[in-house]
């Protein structure tokens, strides 16, 4: 599937809608997070990842795993948009018996490579992913949708010396970094800066971009491996809660789900930019 940048920033405002809806529907949490990963997951699914709504078990495809699992909303969303999930299925989100839970989980669903929401988890099996088809001399990628609270763990940082000791450049992890986690700051949480810098001198290739840009994240993406030999890190600049100006940057929003007046008028700024 390929799409222009006007085509995929349109993918982004409806992953947006579609996000906050199935967000304030069940309310859950995690909206923040959602917007702030629009642009990251519209270039994704929309122009990158070769993918086959018609063979979703097709073995050359490209793997996809949203480490953040807590994006549950906008990860479902795109996937329907790829033609891999009913839309229909989509006012299911998170509710009591169904099937789309509110962080990613694989269940039964095309497209979800693994289930994810224990923060960590996602590099350390894409690597495992990625060093399987290098050594069976498939050609098939592996991209982690990764946030940035996640590289306060650990296993992230072993997973970086492990990538990069095995040549790893069927590999690619996204990083939103939105600056917020959970309850704080990252800055203040547990610093990460210079963050790009980090990532370098583990042995990896990064780029570092506006996250918000479909521009320049289809220029990162499009030409991984970013260098042949090493895994490729895209570290993605992004706002928490971009698209409606009263969640932007606010910690507020990593749990609150938008109801009544604040649901309106978040949708209400979405159509407005259409």
């Amino acid at each position: 599937m390929t799409a222009s940048p006007a085509e995929l920033r349109e993918l982004a405002r409806r992953l947006r809608i579609s996000s906050i809806e199935m967000i304030s529907r069940a309310g859950t949490s995690h909206v923040g997070s959602c917007l702030s990963a629009a642009e990251i997951m519209a270039v994704l699914y929309g122009a990158v990842a070769r993918l086959d709504p018609k063979r979703p078990d097709w073995p050359d495809r490209d793997r996809v795993i949203v480490s953040k699992g807590h994006a549950a909303a906008v990860t479902y969303a795109a996937l329907a948009e790829r033609g891999l999930l009913a839309p229909a299925a989509l006012e299911t989100f998170a509710l009591d018996g169904a099937g789309l839970f509110g962080h990613v989980t694989r269940a039964d669903l095309q497209g979800v490579e693994l289930s994810t929401g224990s923060l960590g988890h996602g590099l350390p099996v894409g690597c495992g992913m990625a060093l399987s088809a290098k050594r069976d001399g498939l050609n098939w990628r592996t991209f982690v949708v990764m946030s940035d609270g996640e590289c306060d763990e650990g296993t992230t940082w072993e997973s970086a010396l492990f990538a990069a000791h095995h040549g790893l450049d069927n590999l690619v992890a996204i990083i939103d970094y939105n600056g917020i986690q959970s309850l704080d700051t990252v800055e203040s949480t547990l610093r990460l800066e210079p963050f790009a810098a980090k990532l370098a001198a583990f042995g990896w290739a990064v780029r570092d971009v506006d996250g918000h840009n479909v521009e320049d994240l289809l220029a990162a993406l499009s030409q991984t491996p970013l260098e042949p030999g090493r895994p490729s890190a895209v570290v993605a600049r992004t706002v928490k809660g971009k698209g409606v100006s009263f969640m932007e940057d606010k910690v507020l929003w990593h749990y609150r789900a938008p109801r009544g007046e604040e649901l309106a008028a978040a949708l209400a700024e979405l159509e407005d930019h259409a």
